[in-house]
């Protein structure tokens, strides 16, 4: 590394980077991992970045493969930049100088989005207050929506997947030339984001490339290659075209977005005419352009991999916001005020043997509001208790956590709401829409600080799930301790409702 105050430069296996020096620390912006996934490698594996020559400059964010943001999707603010190499990482050191033996711990973080959307560019994922506690992190790229994900007939299934796999192999072979140490690398994400390290944990390929996985409201994978390639048919045949390579290919971006909107549950737009009939077919079809259980590369769904053993040896923690999408029918609250809850919950998808057990266990909630947190126990809630019941005897522990503290601006514990405590960057820009202005410093302190002290030594600081207790730690103002914390959303798991 050249020493240089303005301006440090790093070597990369690949190639020199000059960052740029922030408070103490560095940041490195904008590294291709990959080639440019354009022309006949639009549709194809990432890549390896070729070697180059000299010093790449690293002070700006790269290209993002989100063309423009969709606000439906996230309510982070997550911009957009153009360009073709849009495959690259940031990394975010408090010391670039090449570790001789052990490093510093080193985070990776992979945005959310609902696998459309989404932008490693993101003021909230700057990596300044994990620097400041002593952790490289790092934020990734990857493909997104059909480019990413949607089936192909003669194209690699999981091109998004394989774009995270190539970021952590770029990590393993390269984070110690920027003070990390490629043995304590925690793979972290949030909503999509938080679903794409749980698919890691259950992907033996990845099983090498990282030792410990925090996820924040993460979906797990399961969606099916007969759905996946019945959507992938389904948008050929809109597009006019073959569903090959070759027919794909002459469609342009904008044109693969436009059609993408209308075969995917997640920016379709029929929830705004029927949002009863939207959220049945969000929650029936799930995130389709997202992993799919290929049978290879994702030999199965990630319940059914983690129940097998498959990441067994990785220290886990994952939890949720209390009310994620609680807000969903909102603005139906008044018209449905005297529908009865049963009747909706049966139209949304509900399987009639839980349906009045769910109703029992939330008396004080109207139609509206009950059937919100329906959505948020699906989708995220039980998802998350089942994950770690399953794990339970494994060789590595689990810790649940919840988010409790509600939002002055939105009301309740949303989704998205507990990014900037994890980050510790309450005063980003578009915090005070999301989080009010004056969210708790303190209650970052302890969201932050726990990341931090399992990314720093495998113990977050509250008690592993597997203990008798099940102790889940729930984050709020105070934050507290209990025992099975995610009761209520077991009538959604009646294979185990009682345990």
């Amino acid at each position: 590394m050249t020493e240089n105050p303005q301006q440090p430069v790093v070597a990369t296996r690949s190639g020199a980077v000059r960052g740029t020096w922030r408070d103490g620390a560095a940041a490195f912006l904008g590294i291709p991992f990959a080639e440019p996934p354009v022309g006949d490698l639009r549709f194809a594996a990432p890549v390896p970045h070729r070697p180059w020559s000299g010093v790449r400059p690293a002070d700006r964010y790269g290209a993002t493969p989100q063309r423009k943001p969709l606000a439906e999707v996230t309510l982070i603010p997550e911009p957009s930049i153009p360009g073709d190499s849009t495959l690259n990482v940031n990394v975010f050191t408090p010391s670039p100088v090449a570790a001789n033996g052990a490093g510093l711990p080193v985070l990776v973080w992979i945005h959310g989005g609902g696998y459309v959307a989404g932008s490693p560019a993101s003021p909230w994922y700057d990596g300044a207050a994990f620097n400041r506690d002593g952790v490289v992190t790092v934020t990734v790229s990857y493909r997104l929506g059909f480019d990413g994900f949607g089936w192909i007939q003669d194209a690699p299934r999981n091109r998004g997947v394989l774009d995270w796999l190539l970021a952590l192999e770029w990590v393993k072979y390269n984070i110690a030339a920027f003070g990390g140490d490629p043995s304590k690398v925690t793979i972290s994400g949030q909503s999509a984001g938080g679903g794409a390290v749980l698919t890691l944990l259950g992907c033996p390929r990845a099983q090498p490339l990282f030792n410990r996985v925090i996820s924040l409201s993460g979906p797990p994978t399961g969606t099916t290659m007969a759905a996946a390639e019945a959507l992938g048919r389904k948008l050929a045949e809109l597009g006019g075209v073959a569903p090959t390579v070759a027919g794909l290919s002459a469609l342009t971006e904008a044109e693969i977005l436009a059609l993408q909107g209308q075969v995917s549950t997640i920016g379709g737009g029929d929830g705004e005419a029927d949002p009863i009939a939207g959220l049945a077919a969000m929650l029936g079809d799930g995130l389709t352009l997202g992993p799919v259980v290929d049978g290879d590369l994702i030999p199965m769904p990630t319940t059914e991999a983690l129940a097998a053993g498959i990441g067994a040896d990785k220290k886990l923690i994952l939890g949720t916001t209390d009310n994620e999408f609680g807000m969903v029918l909102a603005g139906a609250g008044e018209a449905l005020s005297g529908v009865p809850a049963a009747g909706v919950l049966g139209a949304v998808g509900a399987e009639p043997e839980v349906i009045d057990a769910y109703v029992a266990d939330h008396p004080d909630l109207g139609t509206a509001d009950l059937v919100g947190q329906y959505v948020t126990d699906h989708m995220f809630r039980a998802p998350a208790l089942n994950l770690a019941e399953l794990r339970e005897g494994s060789q590595a522990p689990t810790w649940l956590y919840r988010f409790a503290w509600n939002s002055p601006t939105m009301g309740n514990a949303c989704h998205c709401l507990d990014v900037p405590f994890m980050f510790d960057c309450l005063g980003a820009e578009h915090i005070a829409p999301l989080a009010g202005t004056d969210p708790p410093q303190a209650l970052a302190d302890e969201v932050h600080g726990s990341a931090v002290s399992f990314i720093a030594t495998g113990d977050p600081g509250w008690p592993a799930w597997e203990d008798a207790a099940r102790a889940v730690r729930v984050y709020g103002v105070p934050t507290t301790l209990v025992a099975d914390g995610y009761a209520d959303a077991r009538a959604l798991l009646p294979e185990r409702a009682a345990r």
